[in-house]
């Protein structure tokens, strides 16, 4: 697995509990940790996770050459 497909990985479960917490207790983290979600840096941040999502639907079709991992 390359750096970049762990990065991608990182901010997509960052990403995924930051949506259990705003399905479980309705606070948004991202949101919170920077000033609210009409902030321009929560929406980079956000289409930077979405972006990382799209890349690790690649992970799923890619054939694995592992080298004794």
């Amino acid at each position: 697995m390359k750096i970049i497909d762990k990065i991608a990985l990182a901010l997509v479960i960052i990403g995924a509990l930051n949506w259990g917490l705003v399905g479980l207790f309705q606070f948004d983290l991202v949101a919170w940790i920077f000033g609210g979600a009409d902030m321009l840096i929560s929406r980079i941040i956000y289409t930077v996770i979405a972006i990382c999502g799209l890349w690790c639907c690649s992970l799923l079709f890619r054939r694995c050459v592992c080298d004794g991992e």
